[in-house]
């Protein structure tokens, strides 16, 4: 109760990027272009996957709730960002920091597992075609699903309250764009070292162990990719898994740097600019990664826009 009891009832300042007042119309622009490509995008798969028969498949299940997530996590931020950037108010209320803070941890926690998921499907789909439908019935995707949501949750639950409940000692100014925790953490004036430990173990849980779950199911596929002698069968499997691939690529390999790292080595302005990708950019463009190889995801586009006449002619 001795703590700073001014900073929970205080709003805190999102500086974001305030030193550079010349890039924030650009970014303004930027974001807002991306966001509303995240929001038709996704929620075109969305859409898709629920209305065409199909794709009522788990690979399309999954799909569907992975654009769901980043529906939400792009949402959960944009909003508060183009508000800041469009005028000089910078503020973000104690609670609505709290609950972003939340949001943004439950539904990226959520993703981390929900992509490890999605690669266990691959490796059924590639490596044991014929047990695949009855492997991964529509019981086990649920149950799957639940377990990410579960996760989530689980890890928001610890480290969200461990996060806004450090001494700040009157400090309002977060240097990001967002209540993100390893900004949260680095402008408190308490030890920190028990906090990053725990963020540090549950990194390592929801990051790396998922990670070497992908890796290991990848490792597995490749091997039976090349067993294949069809070459035409190489590439159908090859672009099957192709677009899962580049969508871990691209989400572990920014948030990975952010989070299993010690805050006192956490550079600010590197951070901003990593964060803006694998919130911002990432869920705007993995649509276009599922759809661009995907024949099925295109069919059904086209038969929701009742072009299937001229697919078939084509």
């Amino acid at each position: 109760m001795g703590r700073d009891n001014d900073s929970y009832h205080q709003a805190f300042i999102l500086v974001g990027f305030s030193d550079r007042p010349q890039l924030e119309i650009i970014l303004f622009a930027f974001i807002l272009i991306f966001y509303i490509l995240t929001l038709v995008g996704n929620t075109a798969i969305i859409l898709l996957s629920i209305v065409d028969s199909r794709l009522h498949t788990p690979m399309y299940f999954f799909l569907g709730n992975l654009s769901f997530l980043d529906l939400c996590f792009t949402t959960s931020i944009v909003p508060q960002l183009l508000w800041n950037l469009w005028g000089p108010e910078k503020t973000i209320t104690y609670h609505g920091c709290v609950a972003q803070l939340y949001i943004y941890m439950v539904l990226g926690s959520t993703e981390c597992v929900l992509l490890a998921v999605m690669s266990y499907d691959r490796y059924v789909a590639v490596c044991r075609p014929l047990h695949y439908t009855v492997g991964m019935h529509s019981h086990l995707c649920l149950q799957l699903v639940a377990v990410a949501w579960c996760c989530g949750f689980l890890n928001s639950f610890v480290m969200c309250p461990q996060t806004m409940h450090l001494s700040r000692c009157g400090r309002r100014e977060v240097d990001h764009f967002l209540c993100e925790m390893p900004a949260l953490i680095a402008m408190s004036c308490e030890d920190t070292m028990l906090v990053e430990a725990l963020a540090f173990v549950l990194g390592v849980a929801l990051l790396l162990v998922p990670l070497s779950l992908i890796l290991i199911s990848y490792g597995m596929i490749t091997v039976a990719v090349l067993r294949i002698k069809s070459a035409a069968g190489r590439k159908k499997a090859f672009n099957t898994c192709s677009s899962h691939l580049t969508v871990v690529i691209l989400f572990y390999g920014t948030i990975i740097y952010m989070y299993l790292q010690p805050a006192n080595s956490y550079s600010q302005d590197q951070g901003k600019f990593l964060t803006l990708f694998y919130t911002i950019v990432t869920p705007s463009v993995n649509p276009l990664i599922y759809t661009l190889r995907n024949k099925d995801v295109k069919g059904a586009m086209r038969k929701l826009l009742g072009c299937e006449k001229e697919n078939k002619e084509t």
